[in-house]
């Protein structure tokens, strides 16, 4: 699809918010353009990416999503920390934790960074694989600076992993 369709579609849509996410975007050629363009047409713009891509090019405008990956991910050793250095108080960073591990993990990242004093940071249960209820717990014991956040569509559509 092109930036000019995409862009189309969402003037249709008529929705003032608009987040590009899925798989990782900044591995597509166009995605800068696009999301400069999203916020040049006036849409709120967000732009979650999975932490292994450079986030500086990114237009000031919009709001970056920086979704570091955690050890039970295997995908950790991608994590890309410099992009620490380009967040700002609009941006988000999360943590997707499926145990304790992840947890320290992610607890160490947070205090290492300083990240509650750079942006929001959110630490999201592995929907059946963590209980809300213990990572609520984990985070008050420790008394983090950080939010919880649950995988709203997973609790929506359970059992559906594309199309939301």
């Amino acid at each position: 699809m092109t930036v000019d369709r995409v862009l189309g579609e969402a003037a249709r849509l008529g929705c003032p918010l608009v987040e590009v996410t899925g798989g990782e975007p900044l591995a597509q050629p166009a995605t800068i353009e696009l999301l400069a363009r999203l916020a040049d047409a006036g849409f709120e713009t967000l732009m979650e990416t999975n932490g292994s891509m450079d986030i500086a090019p990114v237009d000031p405008r919009v709001a970056r999503i920086v979704d570091f990956k955690c050890p039970s991910s295997g995908q950790s050793r991608h994590n890309l920390w410099s992009n620490v250095s380009h967040l700002t108080a609009r941006d988000e960073v999360k943590f997707v934790l499926a145990d304790r591990a992840d947890f320290d993990f992610a607890t160490e990242a947070v205090a290492r960074h300083e990240l509650p004093a750079r942006c929001c940071v959110i630490f999201q249960p592995v929907a059946g694989m963590l209980d809300p209820a213990r990572l609520a717990d984990w985070i008050l014991t420790e008394q983090l600076g950080v939010r919880l956040g649950l995988q709203l569509h997973k609790i929506i559509w359970p059992g559906k992993e594309r199309g939301v």
